[in-house]
């Protein structure tokens, strides 16, 4: 944590109980910088606060927010009325509920923060932390960061608390979408086969098996540029050639990727496969052992007559 800066500091608290913490940003971003320019020759973009109509530049200690109110007409807000709002003064990150786990739909989750014991003593931070495990729950909580009331959930990662904060209810849009209204019937076999589908790519989360590979193609194509050379291979056009052949029917698409997926089982098809000639070949043998006996009794024939 001595390399990292901490953003926020006060404390946690609920019931009687206060537990000093400093908040980290838990993440950062890997993105190349860049800047605009003007592509013709190179030349470097840059961007004036201007007054509207004019080409006179504003300081930025000079400009204000102008907010509309329910009735159209318009405020201007300055810093300095902002600063009176009451929340700005709060330095504590309050606990209202310990909610479950699942009752929490990740499509709340927005910014997380580790939170580092700041007293002498981390007793209480410790404590809080593992009754947060030991009851499967999380903490619900209200605090105020860069002048705005924030709403968080407080939950364990390793042996760190993490405050995540959470979108408010009215952020989350509701998904009204035509097409979930319709009644789509499926297949028993689709079902079926859907399942067999996830079960075959089933596995545990392991972070690091991914990558971004927008940046890592965009730093070979940076560094190709600069070398003038070509990062990458042309991509051939996409073309509608085929697409009679494509897998129109749902079921068959399920079963292909099934099977796409079980390619690893096919070493054992082949040994299956390897004993049919096996059968052929018993069933040549057959008719050789029946031709002998047939020739036999012809010989013996000629020999009674000779009787």
């Amino acid at each position: 944590m001595s390399t990292m800066r901490s953003i926020w500091k006060g404390d946690l608290s609920f019931g009687l109980v206060n537990v000093p913490v400093k908040a980290y940003s838990a993440t950062e971003s890997h993105d190349r910088k860049s800047h605009q320019v003007d592509k013709s020759d190179g030349t470097r973009i840059r961007y004036r606060r201007v007054r509207e109509g004019t080409d006179t530049e504003v300081e930025f200690s000079d400009i204000a927010n102008a907010y509309e109110t329910e009735s159209g007409d318009t405020v201007v807000l300055t810093k300095d009325d902002l600063s009176e709002l009451p929340v700005e003064r709060s330095p504590e990150i309050a606990i209202t509920d310990f909610v479950p786990v699942d009752q929490v739909d990740p499509i709340y989750f927005d910014k997380p923060y580790y939170l580092e014991p700041a007293s002498k003593s981390p007793k209480a931070y410790a404590l809080l932390r593992q009754a947060l495990e030991e009851t499967d729950r999380l903490a619900i909580a209200t605090f105020t960061l860069r002048n705005k009331t924030r709403l968080a959930a407080l939950r364990v990662i390793g042996n760190v608390m993490t405050l995540q904060t959470l979108l408010w209810p009215d952020e989350v849009r509701a998904a009204d979408f035509p097409a979930l209204e319709t009644d789509t019937p499926i297949k028993p076999q689709e079902l079926k086969m859907a399942a067999s589908l996830i079960e075959s790519m089933a596995d545990d989360f392991d972070p690091s098996k991914y990558e971004d590979t927008y940046q890592t193609e965009l730093a070979k194509l940076i560094e190709a540029k600069a070398d003038g050379t070509q990062a990458f291979e042309p991509t051939p056009a996409a073309t509608d050639e085929g697409d009679d052949d494509e897998v129109a029917d749902l079921l068959a698409a399920l079963r292909a990727s099934v099977k796409d997926r079980s390619t690893p089982a096919a070493p054992a098809k082949k040994t299956a496969a390897k004993k049919s000639p096996a059968k052929k070949a018993a069933a040549k043998k057959t008719p050789a052992k029946k031709t002998p006996a047939k020739k036999t009794a012809a010989k013996k024939s000629p020999a009674k007559k000779a009787g």
